[in-house]
């Protein structure tokens, strides 16, 4: 990822940002295995949860993940065969297919949101609120598509 010609501060860079991103998915990866979640499962549950009641189509879901992913009908399947969303499909296109968060999926999102918050807690917010600002502000630059 990185070129050994780049600049030491590039380097440094992109290696803080590859680790930071690691040492999130690692401990967000134990933190949902135990219900049976992966990291992108719960992103998924919480983009339903923002989008009550109406739900969502599939497409839009993918567009909103944080991490992409190119399977996220079977990103669905999955969370729907454990029951933790629904399927409707549009009486206007049946081709589309909205999705909303089961009962079960809002009961699972309730009782992980205070281990999220303390996740977060651990890793980010240990940072001063400016200094969380201004990297927010920092690594948006980074992933913004460019003009």
């Amino acid at each position: 990822m990185v070129r050994p010609d780049s600049p030491p501060y590039t380097k440094a860079a992109v290696l803080g940002i590859l680790r930071a991103a690691d040492v999130l998915r690692r401990r967000g990866s134990a933190l949902l295995a135990p219900h049976g979640l992966t990291i992108q499962q719960y992103n998924v549950l919480r983009i339903l949860r923002g989008a009550r009641p109406d739900g969502l189509c599939t497409l839009t879901i993918a567009d909103r993940m944080i991490e992409q992913t190119p399977g996220i009908t079977r990103l669905i399947d999955r969370l729907e065969a454990k029951q933790l969303v629904l399927r409707v499909r549009s009486d206007d296109d049946r081709r589309q297919v909205w999705c909303r968060i089961a009962p079960a999926g809002l009961q699972l999102l309730a009782r992980l949101d205070r281990p999220v918050a303390a996740l977060d807690k651990a890793v980010v917010a240990r940072l001063p609120r400016q200094d969380q600002v201004k990297l927010a502000q920092l690594l948006e630059s980074v992933h913004r598509e460019p003009a």
